[in-house]
């Protein structure tokens, strides 16, 4: 355990588990229904419940995150770049609840962008291949880059945050959702400042994560037992946070937090 443990601290060894695990999701289960992996979000009590078509209501969770994040600055007209996009369902969402102009997703995962490119096809949305850490796009082609509970699984923080200021044009806004261990704040926050983008929102939600994971629970557990692979349970179980788990745990008792930005790139020109 030890030696894995240290194994994953180094970015190659981090990138191709990851990488080699989301390309194994998209080719053994091809279910359309399944486009989100993300822990969800439940608002406060009191809050009007988020407007939904009935075809998007058994992935609530999911996408009440989604709008929390991406719904942090206006996205009508804008050009949208998704990375990390997954099984599509999040840029999905954003392209016909907030009517930017376009949105583009990135994934790492070729299995995976074939399944959006398949599940998702819609004029102005569209998918393709892609690292995080080393775009293949022009310098200040996007309004908005979103990054929603992906960036914890990159080999290096500061190269993929390098290239989220490269690709986004002035008075661009990056929105972005993830956790962390506690110990792991400052470090975390020290990179994120040192992109030279300005800090304008910064919302710890992981009591509204929790809940989330609460309500989903039972949920969670039936899909598993009814359409995982039995040696895949356990594993599933803790990928999808139910209780117990080391995530939900450490949500639990303050050792993991997850948090909300949303940073504008004042600058004139971007960096290239």
């Amino acid at each position: 355990m030890r030696a894995f443990s240290i194994a994953y601290r180094m970015p190659p060894v981090k990138r191709l588990l990851w990488r080699s695990w989301y390309q194994f999701l998209a080719r053994r289960y091809r279910d359309r229904r399944w486009t989100f992996m993300n822990y969800g979000y439940h608002p406060p009590h009191g809050m009007a419940p988020l407007a939904l078509h009935p075809e998007d209501e058994a992935d609530r969770s999911c996408i009440q995150l989604y709008r929390l994040v991406a719904g942090a600055v206006d996205l009508t007209g804008r050009d949208v770049l998704e990375l990390s996009s997954g099984r599509g369902g999040g840029a999905s969402f954003v392209f016909r609840y907030l009517r930017p102009r376009r949105v583009v997703g990135i994934d790492v995962s070729p299995l995976a962008v074939a399944f959006s490119r398949a599940r998702h096809a819609v004029p102005g949305l569209s998918f393709e291949i892609g690292d995080a850490e080393r775009l293949n796009l022009a310098a200040a082609s996007f309004d908005t880059v979103l990054n929603v509970e992906s960036s914890h699984c990159y080999g290096d923080l500061s190269a993929f945050l390098r290239e989220v200021r490269r690709v986004l044009r002035p008075n661009g806004y990056f929105l972005y959702a993830d956790f962390r261990s506690r110990t792991e704040l400052d470090a975390w926050y020290e990179e994120l400042l040192a992109t030279g983008l300005r800090l304008v929102l910064d919302r710890d939600i992981t009591r509204g994560v929790l809940a989330a994971l609460d309500a989903d629970d039972e949920s969670k557990r039936s899909l598993i037992a009814s359409n995982i692979d039995r040696p895949l349970v356990r594993a599933f179980g803790h990928f999808a946070g139910l209780r117990g788990t080391m995530l939900y745990d450490g949500l639990r008792s303050g050792a993991v937090v997850y948090r909300v930005f949303a940073f504008k790139n004042d600058a004139v020109t971007t960096c290239v």
